[in-house]
């Protein structure tokens, strides 16, 4: 009588089984995706210069006595919004400025946002992120190509989509994760790429206050004027700039190749 073992599963299904997430690793981001649509619905009307301007008073005698308190309440407001995507993350940044000047204001605003970032990036990497990643890992062909070109460019690309305005905040800190790049790349070229921006916006609120007197609404057009967006363009370009030499990089070194070939044929 011969004995009767369960056959045991080999260990590339083992891995497999491993690999293949719960749903409950898809919560972190469905919550985000769902309290940022509730938000977007029910916040506009409240996260406004409006807003700041009604509770003006309040704030600045809450800053005068315990101004302490109002820094971690500022930055705690400030990551949620960024964390959930909400409406009112232009509004966070100029309140920066106007309750803590130039300086302290913009530090303020990048650690906030640059945390509130890392909360999108994990909650994302956590379960969407993790099976993308591991099929760009197996993947052949273009895929195969264009991992290995954001592999070789991964802070030069990190840097762009936040340097250039035209990407949202929320696609630059969701794309990385779902593409596998490393968090500690993450974290300091979000910090670092924020940083241009940051100063722009603090800067409009620390006037904010004369804005108001005046009865007038701050213009976050300044962005887009000439002497604002064209050093930031600039620092576009010089975070291109390794990209393009480095495609130009093979090309060179051919050239030697090729021409030593030409001798030894004649």
């Amino acid at each position: 009588m011969q004995d009767q073992t369960p056959s045991q599963p080999s260990q590339s299904e083992a891995r497999e089984s491993a690999k293949k997430p719960g749903l409950g690793r898809f919560l972190p981001l469905a919550a985000v995706l769902v309290v940022a649509a509730i938000g977007a619905m029910t916040l506009g009307d409240y996260l406004t210069f409006e807003t700041l301007r009604d509770n003006r008073e309040a704030l600045m005698a809450f800053r005068d006595n315990n101004y302490a308190g109002l820094v971690g309440l500022f930055m705690l407001t400030y990551v949620v919004i960024v964390v959930f995507s909400l409406p009112g993350a232009a509004v966070a940044s100029v309140t920066g400025g106007f309750l803590f000047g130039l300086a302290l204001g913009t530090t303020f605003n990048v650690l906030a946002a640059t945390t509130g970032a890392m909360g999108i990036f994990l909650a994302a990497r956590w379960g969407l992120g993790a099976m993308l990643t591991q099929r760009l890992e197996t993947a052949e062909g273009r895929v195969k190509m264009l991992k290995q070109a954001l592999r070789e460019n991964e802070i030069e690309v990190l840097l762009l989509l936040r340097l250039v305005p035209a990407v949202p905040f929320f696609v630059a800190n969701l794309l990385p994760a779902l593409v596998g790049v490393k968090l500690v790349n993450f974290l300091w070229t979000t910090a670092v790429g924020i940083i241009p921006g940051a100063i722009v916006f603090t800067w409009i609120g620390v006037g904010l206050g004369s804005v108001f007197d005046r009865g007038e609404t701050p213009d976050l057009s300044l962005l887009w004027e000439p002497h604002v967006i064209g050093p930031i363009i600039g620092l576009c370009v010089l975070a291109a700039l390794p990209i393009l030499l480095k495609k130009r990089k093979p090309r060179a070194g051919n050239a030697p190749a090729a021409a030593t070939t030409q001798e030894s044929e004649q």
